[in-house]
């Protein structure tokens, strides 16, 4: 069997099959890290409890999310892109469904885009314009959202605050985040919210374990080993096809002829009896 296995076609299919493992485990790892939702509400915790920083402090356009960045406090200033405005979907708040109203802040220090959650609604038609002129908001950091379908919905809603989405829709480098607004101001004097709720900040004890991702985890896992089982039956199919096309080896050996006795001399008969 390890002769068939070596043939080329089945050392190629061991190569797709160890990069299918490769590709499983790494999202299986990855579905895994979103369910340990005890780690990341301590996380969450500690972030929340550090002082506030200027949102330049904490993270740079287009760069990684960072490790401590959940709900991280921070203040940025700039003026709102109210053309860019969007409405994520499927949102509740107090047990209530609506939609989050999302704003890009165009920060004054780099110019690019901070997608800001300004609050919540329950109806499209009352979602309110920002403030104009500069602003300067306050609130929790949180990474951007997994992507989702966008079938069904009509333009400029969401169902997800994907950044991927957000970059081509607003054309502007965009922040690998976006802000839970708990406070916004305009020449110091806190703007109106216009009907918007505030979405506060997630915490720790919000947190629940995802035993959806945890099963995906595993699910994963388990076909990066079935990549491996499927390789190995396929092999041994085709050695045994093989066995049956040559005739299969003979493993026992067959009885060789029969020594004859040796003769007795009469001499040593005689002298025998």
């Amino acid at each position: 069997m390890i002769r068939t296995a070596l043939q080329p076609k089945w050392l190629g299919a061991l190569v797709l099959a160890i990069a299918f493992a490769v590709a499983c485990v790494f999202l299986g790892n990855w579905q895994f890290r979103e369910a340990q939702a005890e780690t990341r509400g301590q996380e969450i915790d500690h972030a929340a409890s550090l002082p506030v920083q200027p949102l330049t402090e904490v993270v740079a356009p287009q760069s990684a999310f960072p490790r401590e960045g959940s709900t991280r406090r921070v203040t940025a200033s700039g003026r709102y892109a109210p053309e860019h405005q969007i409405l994520i979907a499927d949102r509740r708040l107090n047990d209530v469904g609506g939609y989050w109203v999302v704003t890009p802040l165009i920060v004054d220090e780099t110019d690019a885009a901070l997608p800001v959650l300004r609050g919540f609604i329950t109806d499209p038609a009352d979602a309110p314009q920002p403030p104009a002129g500069p602003v300067t908001v306050a609130g929790g950091l949180a990474p951007g959202e997994s992507p989702s379908s966008q079938g069904g919905l009509p333009d400029g809603v969401y169902r997800s605050i994907d950044m991927s989405l957000l970059v081509n829709a607003w054309d502007v480098s965009v922040y690998n985040a976006f802000l839970f607004a708990t406070d916004e101001t305009v020449a110091g004097v806190p703007a109106a919210l216009d009907g918007l709720e505030r979405v506060p900040p997630p915490t720790g004890e919000s947190s629940e374990l995802n035993l959806k991702n945890a099963m995906y985890a595993v699910q994963w896992w388990i076909f990066a080993a079935f990549g491996f089982f499927l390789w190995w039956r396929m092999v041994r199919q085709a050695h045994r096809e093989e066995i049956e096309e040559t005739g299969a080896p003979h493993t026992e050996q067959e009885p060789g002829p029969t020594e004859p006795e040796p003769a007795i001399d009469p001499t040593q008969q005689k002298e025998q009896v």
